[in-house]
């Protein structure tokens, strides 16, 4: 992973950050790695997530998923980072395999969904840390309840990605199921490089070991300086940006495969970053089909938005053939890969001419070991941001407000969050 940060520069944008600017920040850069390492070395919450590359075992995940190994589809039954990491993988990088991620609990989606897999030769994923996720559970009900009325024995297709004790982990026990941990001291959006976001990968054919060199590569780039750095020359940017004005980050790959990683990022970013009326506003857009949406609020809009481009530098050939359409006769004989990548071009030229900030996040291609730098990458980002921020990147109490609001409303304990609920100020307008 390659990061060109030129366009946020303060000579081409604004807001933009002046090179100045950058070397006064490097040297908050330096202390922020010493605290980053310090909480690598002794396995602190949080921190332990850089560590995955080197902790996780592929050996491990695969031995688990044996026992469905001759699955046509694989359903993942999780939330947020149960379930957006490992979806992530698998879009980027194809499977061989169905991946389904229920990771909803809309009514209608999921019975369609269920009706459409066959269950006999589909296998199922459960993964909650806790194994008490209200929407992870009530999904793997739903799930098992659809397996057995179809003659289907659950407990030959499922696994059990979970917490070393909690529901999951006793259900486990009782029917004798494979059992993956979630590791410890990993919030659940920083788990994707490890059993958590790599299981329906294995079950799907998908090279775990280039997935965990890629990240490990990425990880010894890790210095004292943004300069040396690129997930930290990311990190530092976004944070100068954001304390000038630009309140928002649209993450904006150009490639249809990384349309989720766009997902994935805006948790990571959200959840990780806004405390304290801080942060970024992630925004989620995709090359080139945004340039026909969300490109004139950037360039024309308020001053308050940085865009992220993430590029490969290799794409698949595919010619596109001559025509006798004399407006379009330029088209003929180049190929869609040159095409997306003028697209691309074009957008990153406009944006820095009306001097709207953008970084540019560069790709060797898109493949297991560029993926798990680029995953290990924007982690490594969004720890160094959550530093410079003075924020703790790893907890997410406005979440878990919600979280106990939802048990008391459904009758599972005496919450006063879900007594706000009822107190919620009104103003109707009615057809």
């Amino acid at each position: 992973m390659d990061v060109d940060i030129g366009n946020a520069l303060a000579e081409v944008a604004s807001p933009g950050v002046s090179r100045d600017a950058l070397e006064r920040l490097d040297e908050r850069v330096a202390v922020a790695h010493e605290r980053i390492e310090a909480g690598r070395a002794d396995d602190e919450q949080g921190y332990a997530a850089l560590n995955l590359p080197d902790r996780t075992d592929p050996d491990e995940i695969r031995a688990a998923v044996e026992p469905v190994a001759d699955a046509d589809a694989i359903v993942t039954v999780g939330i947020g980072g149960s379930a957006l990491g490992a979806a992530t993988i698998t879009d980027a990088l194809g499977t061989d395999v169905d991946a389904v991620y229920f990771d909803n609990v809309d009514p209608e989606w999921v019975r369609a969904r269920l009706a459409s897999l066959p269950l006999e030769e589909t296998a199922i994923n459960v993964v909650s840390k806790s194994g008490t996720t209200a929407e992870t559970l009530a999904n793997f009900l739903v799930v098992r309840e659809a397996f057995e009325e179809a003659g289907v024995d659950w407990t030959d297709r499922t696994i059990v990605t979970t917490g070393e004790s909690g529901p999951l982990a006793d259900l486990a026990a009782r029917h004798d199921l494979p059992q993956l941990a979630v590791p410890d001291g990993v919030p659940g959006r920083f788990s994707a490089l490890s059993a958590v976001g790599m299981v329906a990968a294995a079950v799907g054919g998908g090279d775990l070991e280039a997935l965990l060199e890629g990240a490990r590569a990425e990880a010894e780039t890790l210095s004292g300086s943004l300069f040396e750095t690129p997930a930290y020359a990311y990190g530092a940017t976004t944070h100068a940006l954001a304390a000038r004005g630009a309140s928002v980050n649209a993450m904006m790959p150009y490639a249809e495969s990384l349309e989720t990683y766009a997902e994935w990022f805006a948790q990571l970013w959200a959840e990780s970053l806004g405390k304290d009326g801080l942060g970024q506003t992630p925004v989620r857009a995709l090359g080139a089909t945004d340039q026909h949406s969300q490109l004139q609020l950037y360039r024309a809009g308020p001053r308050n938005t940085l865009v992220s481009f993430v590029v490969p530098r290799e794409r698949a050939a595919v010619t596109i053939p001559e025509t006798e359409v004399d407006d379009l006769a330029y088209l003929g004989g180049t190929g869609l890969g040159e095409l997306l990548e003028a697209e691309f071009e074009a957008t990153e030229a406009s944006l820095a001419a009306a001097g709207r900030p953008n970084v540019r996040i560069e790709l060797e291609r898109v493949d297991a070991s560029e993926l798990g730098g680029l995953l290990y990458g924007m982690e490594a980002a969004c720890v160094l941001a959550g530093e410079l921020a003075g924020v703790n990147a790893f907890d997410q109490p406005a979440v878990e407000w919600a979280k106990k609001a939802t048990r008391g409303l459904l009758g599972g304990g005496k919450f006063e969050e879900a007594d706000a609920v009822a107190e919620k100020t009104t103003l109707r307008v009615e057809r």
